[in-house]
């Protein structure tokens, strides 16, 4: 009995270990998701960005509609680009597609999640759980690792000045409130 009770948590255990990924690659239908990570925060900010590596082993296209951060409101797709020497930032309201074969990065100063009237400051270290949800693949859970203020990739941080989205007040965020 003892011996069946003890399979029988180890097989939940494990269950909920691959239902809830860390910064290892995880795949939900045909897509294979890498490199999740978010900045921390300074005290008092609203919002947030996220970051991922997302490819496409299938042979039909599928979108990035939407997500979750457990310490956010609201997450939206977003891209950034460049008018008139300005760099804009704004929601892609039908989501981000990712063509068969094609692999997407979302990563400072280009497309990436906002997530949005954050609860508490996220803090170099911490893991935050959060999902993406694609049209075709459905949703999967992801646990977001904090890493510096200046991070500029899933693993390396750069301390120089860089003008992408460490500081969200340089930016036009298109009707979006801090």
């Amino acid at each position: 009995m003892f011996v069946t009770k003890l399979v029988a948590g180890f097989v939940l255990a494990l269950a909920i270990v691959t239902t809830s990924a860390t910064a290892a690659d995880v795949r939900i239908g045909d897509l294979k998701i890498e490199q999740f990570w978010t900045r921390a925060t300074p005290g008092g900010a609203k919002v947030a960005a996220g970051y991922l590596t997302i490819t496409n082993v299938g042979t039909e296209p599928d979108v990035l509609v939407s997500g979750t951060f457990e310490k956010s409101a609201l997450v939206e797709v977003h891209e950034m680009n460049v008018e008139n020497d300005i760099m804009r930032m704004r929601e892609m309201a039908d989501g981000l597609e990712i063509k068969p074969g094609e692999t997407v990065t979302l990563k400072p100063g280009g497309s990436h999640l906002m997530f949005m009237g954050l609860s508490e400051r996220l803090r170099e270290g911490e893991t935050v759980t959060g999902t993406v949800t694609f049209r075709r693949a459905g949703t999967v859970k992801l646990q977001f690792p904090v890493r510096s203020i200046a991070a500029r990739s899933s693993g390396h941080d750069d301390h120089r000045s860089n003008g992408d989205h460490g500081d969200h007040g340089a930016h036009n965020h298109e009707g979006h409130s801090q």
